[in-house]
């Protein structure tokens, strides 16, 4: 169990399996939950982005959906563990299927945080719940956004965490489905390297306008967290 600093909630993992990673925390930093509103993050994990949004907001109700039994498991332990029933539900089931498994328009927000790798990029981890957390192996970054196109209200808001070396098939696939991109950040690991991460924000039906936020900077010097990362992590 590890301390997520936060309304002192706790999260159950499994190192052998898959932890929850920074890119996690920062879009659960990154994304804007109204009060009252309905969430839904796609391939949940062990329930890390759920857990933090209904720490961090004033939504009304927050949903997990799973494809890996194992994880989908993990995740309901640690909404029980910390009460949170009432507040937060794990649905087992294919993010390809999504639009299936819920009432079409029935969410304000979606979060996800998936995988970042297509099928034949980068190494395959020989264990079965990496390699399908970071490999697009059960699905693909259109199926996604197509699903999320479903899901939301006319307005609702879409947010994720990537890599940069796909910003342009992102963005090609938002735009193709009207999933507006809105917003975007990237995140550099020092400020004098490339950027490793990109956070996006979209909204369904909205008209073309992108804002570019200033850069999001990890690490001070190695080690020391910007007060920034300080500040999203709640230390």
């Amino acid at each position: 169990m590890d301390d997520l600093q936060r309304n002192g909630y706790r999260i159950i993992q499994n190192p052998q399996k898959f932890c929850f990673g920074m890119d996690a925390v920062l879009l659960s930093g990154f994304a804007g939950v109204k009060p009252g509103a309905e969430c839904l993050d796609l391939g949940c994990g062990n329930g890390i982005i759920p857990l933090l949004l209904s720490a961090k907001t004033k939504g009304r109700h927050f949903t997990g959906l799973e494809i890996q039994p194992y994880s989908a498991d993990l995740a309901r332990r640690s909404v029980a563990l910390n009460h949170l029933e009432d507040k937060i539900r794990i649905v087992e089931g294919d993010i390809r299927n999504a639009s299936k498994l819920f009432d079409a328009s029935s969410f304000d927000v979606i979060t996800t945080n998936p995988p970042y790798m297509t099928g034949s990029h980068g190494l395959t981890n020989q264990e079965e719940a990496k390699t399908i957390a970071r490999h697009e192996v059960l699905c693909t970054l259109e199926d996604v956004i197509r699903e999320s196109v479903c899901l939301l209200v006319p307005g609702g808001h879409f947010f994720m965490v990537h890599r940069p070396f796909r910003l342009t098939e992102i963005i090609s696939l938002m735009v193709q489905y009207r999933l507006e991109p809105k917003r975007m950040r990237l995140v550099y690991p020092y400020a004098d390297r490339e950027p490793n991460m990109v956070l996006i924000e979209g909204i369904r039906g909205a008209r073309p306008r992108i804002t570019v936020e200033k850069p999001l900077i990890v690490y001070r010097e190695p080690g020391v967290y910007t007060d920034e990362i300080y500040d999203v992590y709640g230390y």
